[in-house]
């Protein structure tokens, strides 16, 4: 799968094979293919994509590998999953692109269990790529103090497109314990061309704090009375949490 030759280092950081019999969420799950492996390594996956298309998508391809799951539209910005559901909530290179990512961000701790864990990849500002996009929209076009904000989100990916220092990061995920934050350096951030990519192997001279992809692994911490809290019954997921 092409997803996987360019960004092979994605399992490093799923883990797949680590969650069979856990509650996994997807926020933001595209056309279902990191969903899928969770679910063909034996998870019980549950996906959201704010669009129709993703979330059909990625129901087709759980049915065509036969594995157990579905997906859903909603907003990650008010998941309709009661408090403390899943074990792992994965998101990947999707609230960067949220109006409100804090919120985003809120959310995604919400639903998970306590104990649970949670992995997010968003955009590294303190990178390669954009540096690359200030040089190209800012100072090449006479327009040196044009704000980088602007510039990522006028002309890269969708409009709106955002990225996050490391600090910022970490800020909006601050109620989590034993949390790394790792910058990750990939073949976009040595792209020539639309669909042209430098040789994998020089992604090892770039300084991996240049990394665009910035990717947030943590832990909920657990609640005082989580022990006594009964577990999520994963059958009712896809049943909205009560609004009160």
């Amino acid at each position: 799968m092409v997803r996987y030759q360019r960004e092979p280092f994605i399992q490093r950081f799923a883990r797949f094979d680590e969650w069979s019999g856990k509650s996994v969420l997807e926020v933001g799950c595209g056309t279902g293919s990191d969903l899928s492996m969770f679910a063909r390594h034996g998870a019980h996956t549950f996906g959201l994509d704010l669009t129709h298309a993703g979330a059909t998508l990625a129901t087709q391809r759980l049915r065509h590998h036969k594995a157990a799951g579905s997906a859903m539209v909603a907003d990650c910005e008010s998941a309709p999953f009661a408090d403390d559901t899943f074990d792992l909530v994965y998101s990947w290179g999707v609230i960067h692109h949220s109006p409100n990512t804090a919120l985003a961000a809120k959310e995604i701790v919400r639903v998970t269990k306590p104990g649970g864990r949670i992995v997010v990849m968003i955009y590294n500002r303190k990178s390669l790529v954009a540096l690359q996009a200030y040089l190209m929209y800012g100072f090449l076009k006479g327009r040196p103090t044009r704000p980088l904000a602007d510039i990522m989100a006028s002309h890269l990916e969708s409009p709106g497109t955002k990225a996050f220092t490391e600090d910022e990061a970490r800020a909006m995920f601050s109620t989590l314990e034993d949390v790394r934050i790792t910058p990750v350096v990939t073949i976009y951030d040595l792209r020539i061309g639309r669909e042209r990519f430098l040789p994998q192997w020089m992604c090892s001279l770039v300084p991996q704090r240049l990394g665009y992809f910035m990717v947030i692994d943590g832990r909920k911490p657990m609640s005082a009375n989580a022990a006594a809290k009964p577990p999520a019954d994963v059958t009712s997921l896809t049943e909205p949490r009560n609004a009160n």
